[in-house]
């Protein structure tokens, strides 16, 4: 079937010209290079569980064509133009038992062939149906590409490149790469790193701040100043032999002002459009608030995140489809094991749910976590997977960043007791995880790529890290390292990112230290590192922090106290946060200490008597190992 689809309006590249004076950037993108025929995706796979497969095409009035081909198994069930001639959307369905090849689709206009693609339906990977996604037994480190290490000097400047490196700009490249990542791979198993976070390498090809890769300008294509695709899928295949899980940051809400198809935009209702530009309210609240005015969410919803980054209409089933086979792409191709979704309220959240559920239905055991930036638990709770506050919606996503614990780590461990603050504010947050259809799928963490370095937050305390580490790692849900945290990184947010994203010492040839190395190091960033590390190797074994069940007890003169249960296996953890050291009676943990003598503490090696009373440092924290 024939299908077209008209916009209300053509703007195509006169908008393109518009966003230009919009954002002030007067520069044009040199299409020498254009390929005279785009498919996307550029390859798919026998053997999907989704039978259907739409494929973009684009080329010089490409409407204008009859479409032909021929391959067992496979058949052409709808040819849609759109209101700019130079795109065409096939939807082909395979059938159960088609077989991996290739086949040539031709493009016919007065019965010549135009142009001709060569299809390739590759092999699925073995058991890749079957992968397991991260999970709260993994601890994932956060990085950024461009800031972590240069391991090849010679890409971070390519041709046709809008941005050149410039390490001296905070806000420019500087050339980290993913040769550097490959490089220090042992460093993050050795840490005890199982799960890699890497903010998205994929090309962002923009005159400025590019190096951070949310706005992208080619979604099948990683930034050549990161690398190549096949560099990408060595990495993960490498990061695996090291026992390193590796998670893919995406975007579903907008891309680059730069990307191929804004510069000449398949239909009007591709991206959102305004009468002028107009910025989200970033009102994520408003999605699930019952008393929500429409014109607050359409702000929400059809606001541009920045005047360069375009913002998807995921109404259009095109682009949905688009985003979503885009996604499974890249999971089957470079072997993923997780997606970090990149702002989930801000595409529509019908999309949101269609794309998890057609993702577990490849990937039944993958991971999504979306970023839901919401500081209350009843609107954090809304987007994760069978929420019992969605009034009927499910985002079918199985876990969600979480805010509300992260606000409470921000004070917790640095300021005065009282009813509500210092453990009191964990023990509030956790208290209300009957909010949550799985709070131990919550993703928590103590800061991140957009956020204040904790150091800095809890102004240098080094031993106020320690405590929130050793929180963070023993709790409930899946925890996340930031880059740098393990070496007493600090930054500001309100003085720019580049005050948060600062280079990994070590990184580029030159660097006065070398922080990768135990000599690079200052005594007190080997003190945080050993300690770090000693947590991450020993929560590697455990069961108990893996699966085991959480049970507190309410904060009692500034120590906190809760056990990590599994079968025959369970932990207890005290943290101290009075500047006194203590003497703590047992017998109000009985029913969690029943049938226990001694404990190993995890830290220091130590066999300690868990019977009567146990003696607590002065702001520190214990994680004991209980022993019948």
């Amino acid at each position: 079937m024939n299908k077209s689809i008209k916009p209300k309006s053509l703007i195509l590249k006169a908008l393109f010209l518009l966003f230009l004076i919009i954002t002030g950037s007067v520069f044009t993108v040199s299409a020498q290079n254009e390929p005279a025929l785009r498919v996307e995706p550029p390859f798919w796979w026998a053997g999907m569980k989704h039978s259907k497969l739409q494929l973009l095409v684009y080329g010089k009035n490409i409407s204008g064509t009859s479409v032909d081909f021929s391959y067992q198994g496979i058949a052409l069930r709808e040819t849609t133009s759109v209101s700019n001639p130079d795109y065409l959307f096939l939807t082909l369905e395979m059938a159960p038992d088609v077989k991996p090849g290739s086949f040539d689709i031709r493009f016919i206009r007065n019965r010549k062939t135009e142009f001709t693609y060569r299809y390739e339906l590759r092999a699925r990977r073995e058991g890749s149906a079957s992968r397991q996604g991260f999970t709260a037994s993994d601890v994932i480190y956060l990085l950024m590409p461009d800031r972590f290490a240069n391991g090849d000097p010679s890409n971070d400047n390519m041709p046709g490149m809008l941005e050149q490196a410039n390490r001296s700009n905070p806000s420019g490249r500087h050339g980290g790469d993913i040769a550097g990542i490959k490089n220090h791979l042992g460093y993050l198993s050795d840490l005890g790193i199982t799960a890699l976070w890497i903010n998205p390498l994929l090309e962002n090809n923009n005159p400025a701040y590019s190096y951070h890769g949310y706005a992208i300008t080619d979604f099948y294509r990683i930034d050549p100043r990161f690398g190549t695709n096949q560099d990408y899928l060595d990495l993960v295949e490498q990061a695996h032999s090291k026992g390193i899980k590796v998670i893919k940051d995406m975007i579903f809400n907008h891309c680059g002002i730069n990307h191929w198809f804004i510069r000449n935009l398949p239909m009007e209702n591709w991206i959102h459009q305004h009468p002028e530009f107009t910025r989200s309210n970033f009102r994520a609240e408003c999605i699930s608030d019952p008393y929500a005015s429409e014109a607050d969410r359409t702000k929400m919803l059809t606001g541009w995140f920045d005047n360069h980054m375009p913002d998807f209409d995921q109404r259009n089933p095109l682009i949905t489809e688009y985003l979503i086979q885009n996604s499974i792409w890249w999971i089957e191709y470079a072997g993923l094991d997780g997606i970090r979704l990149d702002t989930q309220p801000y595409p529509y959240k019908e999309m949101i749910a269609e794309w998890g559920i057609r993702v577990a239905g490849e990937y039944p055991d993958f991971t999504i976590v979306g970023e839901a930036w919401l500081n209350k638990e009843g609107m954090l709770s809304y987007y994760q997977k069978d929420s019992p506050l969605s009034r009927g919606y499910n985002s079918h996503l199985p876990s969600v960043t979480d805010f509300p614990l992260y606000g409470a780590m921000q004070q917790a461990f640095t300021e005065k007791e009282g009813w509500s603050e210092g453990m009191a504010r964990l023990y509030y947050v956790l208290a209300q995880d009957f909010l949550f259809s799985d709070p131990y799928r919550n993703l928590i963490f103590l800061d991140n790529h957009d956020l204040n370095r904790y150091y800095n937050t809890i102004r240098k305390d080094k031993e106020a890290l320690k405590r929130a580490l050793a929180f963070m790692l023993t709790t409930r849900g899946i925890p996340q390292i930031y880059y740098g945290t393990e070496l007493l990184m600090d930054g500001e947010e309100h003085k720019g990112h580049g005050e948060i994203r600062r280079d990994f010492p070590g990184g580029w040839a030159g660097d006065p230290v070398n922080a990768f190395t135990r000599e690079g190091r200052t005594p007190e960033q080997n003190e945080v590192f050993d300690y770090m590390q000693k947590i991450l190797q020993w929560r590697k074994n455990s069961k108990a922090v893996a699966n085991g069940r959480l049970t507190h007890f309410i904060p009692e003169n500034g120590i906190y106290v809760y056990f990590r249960t599994a079968d025959e296996e369970s932990v207890m953890v005290i943290v101290n946060n009075s500047k006194e050291e203590r003497m703590l009676e047992t017998e109000r943990f009985r029913e969690a200490l029943a049938g226990y003598q001694q404990a190993h503490e995890v830290i220091t090696s130590k066999t300690i008597d868990v019977n009567g009373r146990i003696k607590v440092g002065a702001e520190s924290a214990m994680i004991l190992e209980l022993k019948k």
